[in-house]
């Protein structure tokens, strides 16, 4: 019987962005592209976190505000605001605007706590866990992306 085993533990990429003075972790499976900030057509009759569509090298992505989203103020687009155009597992590709993409980090599962969801506070559903970034030793809120884009765009 072999006692040396050692358990591989599973390190995931994240991309760290920035919302203001806030960072958040996404998990970096779930992103196809991060590009520059762009004309924005709005879509009638759509919820407010909804920005509306881009044209990406013919394919029509939807847009939406994670600012608005989490209830923060209004985005303010600068050179370094960016549109991270997520592929969650079966379904359409959406962007999302950011106000800085920061790095990408390496986190273990032993540098990420898990958090309670508590359902009267609807912005703890969007975040799954906090990762400790060890580069810099902050703390990034890493968001479910599932949950961040799962309701519908238009009302």
């Amino acid at each position: 019987m072999d006692t040396n085993i050692i358990e591989k533990e599973e390190i995931k990429q994240y991309i760290v962005v920035n919302l203001g003075a806030e960072q958040y972790g996404i998990d970096i499976s779930y992103v196809d592209n991060i590009v520059r900030m762009q004309k924005i057509t709005r879509v009638p009759k759509s919820l407010d976190y909804f920005k509306g569509v881009i044209n990406l090298r013919g394919e029509i992505i939807p847009i939406m505000s994670l600012r608005k989203r989490f209830n923060l103020e209004e985005d303010s687009y600068t050179d370094k605001t960016r549109i991270i155009i997520l592929k969650p597992e079966q379904q359409e590709p959406i962007g999302i605007i950011v106000d800085l993409v920061k790095e990408v980090i390496n986190l273990k599962e032993d540098d990420v706590d898990k958090m309670a969801i508590d359902v009267r506070d609807e912005q703890s559903k969007y975040i799954f866990g906090v990762g400790k970034n060890n580069n810099n030793n902050t703390l990034i809120s890493l968001l479910n992306i599932n949950n961040v884009i799962e309701e519908s765009l238009v009302q």
